[in-house]
């Protein structure tokens, strides 16, 4: 088709939003609709699996690297079936595409904890040798070897995918995009990264024979692989997708709505946020697929507002008394003094609301196709994550009282994360040299969880699997008891933007201000355009 599409205007339906009150949360999983969980007999031979997009993956911190901590991850441990738990890996140089985290502890490593004036020049050389040493591990090196698997990964996710990705790419269309990698010393990522790391997903040759499945073809047949006597291959089935739907707009801050072309894997690419129509259309398509996977519960989580992420900083103040917003969202490590609308990129007050009314009009898309489901006989839930995030959305509604619509509830942290001082909250992450001073929730990248987040991400899925019946087990076999609860203290160890923060990330972001126009770190790390 031509290069040239037309985006569309904003849509007429969430122009009729303006000004309402934002979406009241889904607190009932079941929508008040009683059906017969089909929770009889052993577990099914696949306990967990999962499709969705970087949320699901395991992204933080601008790279795709510790999966061993995804929610996915995490709910499989606590299941007691961790050891089993199949997901993609990648090992080198902190991940795909960048590791901001690992970036800047490189820099402290030879700098230290203050980056002067006069050692920028040499800061922005060691900055490009390491990002140079990942571009040829993951294109020369080493991370250019797909690993050939003998079983389906049991993560289906793909960090950039949205839905019309995750019903059409395969391993052959991922493959077939990788083109021979050039060592650019000025423009250093690593070329091509979304479908490199998604070959690590798809299964390929030795499972596939072709490379032709999609996820939900792969996800399909480890439905179809039962016990005698099983109706289901699958367990529990969570699909959580939809954020690369809208997220550009935060990553980009720009907006532009879906138009022509937007079926088209191609034609897609200029836009970066979905006309609630278009979403509709696309989910519809693949509720119909999700339906063919043999799974005794399925889990479908909402969209989060993508507009809370601290990597779009409200500055100016609120709009108005009892407002959610402000007049004009930018990079978090711009200042309201230093901002100026004329120089700095930005999003509208009115093209954040806008944003957030198409994801509440997506939600409420998801919440009709589980009702739907519900009401078929199925046994489908509801996650909704979007509610869980602006119960956690600090400078929204924590810190602002009058924007608080009648159904808001604080998010109660679990114990061992008010314990931490101080409690972690959803603004970008600082510390003052030695320990964290503020955030706790988001990563380096601004978008995505730190891995407590991911916790506790993780322990609101598994009370909906205690729900469907869901058993879950000690390393010895024996079963838990109520309430099965994740294991916080372990996730605190190995979270290190908890425990143990990079020293020049100040409170005053020093180092991301620096950082972000030499190295534009978010184009190369959050810009999921394929």
């Amino acid at each position: 088709m031509a290069n040239e599409v037309r985006a569309a205007d904003t849509p007429r339906e969430v122009k009729a939003g303006r000004g309402q009150p934002p979406r009241e949360p889904v607190t009932d999983p079941t929508l008040d609709i009683d059906v017969k969980p089909d929770g009889q007999g052993p577990p099914p031979r696949h306990r967990l699996v999962t499709i969705g997009d970087s949320l699901t993956h395991g992204f933080q911190s601008g790279a795709v690297f510790n999966t061993d901590l995804s929610y996915p991850a995490i709910i499989a441990d606590e299941l007691g079936w961790g050891g089993h738990f199949r997901y993609p890996c990648y090992p080198g140089y902190g991940g795909l595409p960048l590791n901001i985290e690992l970036l800047l502890r490189e820099l402290e490593d030879r700098f230290g904890q203050d980056l002067d004036w006069w050692e920028m020049p040499i800061a922005l050389f060691q900055a490009r040798r390491f990002m140079d040493g990942a571009e040829d591990y993951w294109e020369r090196g080493p991370g250019a070897v797909v690993p050939r698997t003998t079983g389906i990964n049991h993560n289906l996710s793909v960090y950039g995918w949205d839905l019309r990705d995750v019903l059409e790419r395969t391993a052959k269309t991922c493959q077939d995009a990788l083109q021979a990698p050039k060592d650019n010393w000025l423009q250093q990522v690593v070329e091509n990264h979304g479908d490199r790391a998604a070959l690590r997903v798809l299964p390929f040759d030795s499972v596939d024979g072709n490379g032709r499945l999609t996820l939900l073809d792969a996800a399909q047949r480890l439905g179809n692989e039962r016990d005698d006597g099983q109706e289901h291959g699958i367990e529990t089935l969570i699909v959580f997708l939809g954020a690369n739907n809208a997220l550009q707009a935060v990553t980009q801050l720009k907006v532009v709505w879906s138009g022509e072309g937007y079926k088209d894997l191609r034609g897609k690419r200029p836009y970066t946020v979905w006309t609630p129509q278009h979403f509709r259309e696309e989910l519809k398509e693949l509720a119909e697929r999700v339906r063919e996977v043999k799974a005794r519960h399925v889990i479908w989580c909402t969209v989060p507002h993508v507009t809370i992420a601290p990597l779009a900083r409200g500055v100016a103040g609120k709009t108005e008394p009892g407002s959610r917003y402000f007049p004009y969202y930018t990079r978090p490590w711009i200042s309201d003094r230093d901002f100026n609308p004329l120089l700095h990129p930005h999003l509208t007050g009115q093209q954040a609301e806008d944003v957030d009314r198409a994801i509440d009009l997506y939600n409420d898309a998801i919440t009709d196709q589980v009702r739907a489901a519900r009401q078929d006989g199925r046994d489908w839930y509801l996650m909704d994550t979007a509610g869980l995030l602006d119960r956690l959305a600090s400078r929204r509604y924590i810190e602002d009282p009058l924007a608080r619509p009648a159904w808001w509830q604080p998010y109660p942290l679990p114990s061992q994360l008010q314990a931490l001082s101080p409690e972690p909250n959803s603004r970008f992450l600082a510390s003052d040299g030695t320990r964290r001073t503020d955030g706790g929730l988001f990563s380096l990248d601004g978008v995505h969880p730190t891995t407590i987040g991911y916790g506790i991400l993780a322990q609101e899925l598994i009370t909906i699997m205690r729900r469907a019946g869901v058993e879950f087990r000690h390393a010895d076999g024996s079963v838990r008891p109520d309430p099965v609860t994740v294991d916080f203290s372990r996730l605190i160890r190995r979270d290190s933007l908890i425990n143990q923060p990079p020293g020049n990330l100040t409170s005053g972001l020093d180092v991301l201000a620096w950082a972000e126009p030499t190295l534009s770190l978010v184009q190369r790390t959050l810009y999921f355009r394929y």
